[in-house]
C-alpha cells in the first residue's frame, strides 16, 4: 500500500520507518516540507531534525499534508492534539473515503492550573477534550466522508509498530470506529507490526476513554522509571 504518515515527530517517524521494512509505500505529511528539512536543531522534546533521521530512509517521501493524503490507500494520522482537527479539515477532500488511523492524544502542553501534577519532565499537560467528547470523534466529525480508527493512542508509538519489545508482544492493543471495514484494515496493519490481541471497543466513542488513559499510563510509567510496559486484559 501507499501509505500516508502525518506528522514529523518520534511517533510518525516509527511508523513511517517501520512501514518501509514491512514493504509499504510512505510518504510523511507535514505542513510545510522546505521548512521541515531545513532544520537543523533538535525540537522541544529533544529529537534530532526530520531532515537528518530522514537521511536513514532514503525511500520515504515528504509532501505538504494535503500532498501526502492524496496519493495515499490509507492514512495514519500523528498531527499533535491541538492543531489535528484543523490541519484535518482543511485536507478533508484528500481524505474522503480512506481509513484514518488516528493515534493523536488531546494534550494542551503548560496548562494554568491550580493544582498541577508535576512530572519528571515537567507539568502534566491537561487533556481536552475530556470525559463528554474525544480527539477521535472531533476528527470523524470534521471528516464525515473518511472512516476514522483510534488506535495506538494506549502506547508509546515506538512500542505500537513493535509490540514485541515488549513482555514479547504479549499485550492487548485497542481500537475504535464506526467503520467495520476500516477496523479491519486497522486491524491488518497492526497484526503485520506484530500484534496478536487486539481487542475492538466498538464505536468511536470509545475513543474518549482510550484517550483519557494517556494520564494512567504516564502514572505507570513514572513508577517503573521511565521503563516501557504493555497491558493485557485477562478474559
Amino acid at each position: 500500500m501507499r501509505i500516508a504518515v502525518l506528522g514529523t515527530g518520534g511517533g510518525g517517524r516509527a511508523h513511517a520507518a517501520r512501514l518501509v521494512e514491512l514493504g509499504h509505500e510512505v510518504v510523511v505529511g507535514t505542513r510545510d516540507s522546505e521548512a521541515t528539512l531545513g532544520r537543523t536543531e533538535p525540537d522541544f522534546m529533544g529529537i534530532e531534525p526530520f531532515g537528518q533521521w530522514l537521511a536513514d530512509y532514503p525511500g520515504i517521501d515528504v509532501m505538504n499534508f494535503a500532498g501526502a493524503a492524496d496519493g495515499a490507500d490509507f492514512v495514519i494520522n500523528g498531527i499533535d492534539g491541538a492543531n489535528a482537527v484543523r490541519v484535518l479539515s482543511g485536507i478533508g477532500e484528500h481524505l474522503a473515503g480512506k481509513t484514518v488511523m488516528d493515534y493523536a492524544v488531546p494534550y494542551i502542553y503548560n496548562p494554568e492550573r491550580a493544582h498541577p501534577w508535576p512530572t519528571p519532565w515537567g507539568v502534566m499537560p491537561a487533556l481536552d477534550p475530556v470525559d463528554c467528547d474525544s480527539l477521535g470523534e472531533r476528527i470523524q466529525r470534521a471528516l464525515p466522508r473518511a472512516h476514522v480508527v483510534k488506535a495506538g493512542v494506549t502506547q508509546e508509538q515506538e512500542t505500537v509498530v513493535n509490540p514485541q519489545g515488549v513482555g514479547g508482544g504479549e499485550h492487548t492493543m485497542f481500537i475504535a470506529g464506526e467503520d467495520e471495514g476500516a477496523k479491519q484494515q486497522v486491524t491488518e496493519v497492526l497484526r503485520a507490526y506484530g500484534w496478536q490481541d487486539v481487542l475492538d471497543l466498538g464505536p468511536i466513542v470509545s475513543s474518549r476513554g482510550m484517550e483519557m488513559y494517556a494520564h494512567m499510563h504516564s502514572a505507570i510509567q513514572f513508577a517503573l522509571g521511565g521503563a516501557r510496559f504493555g497491558m493485557k486484559v485477562i478474559r
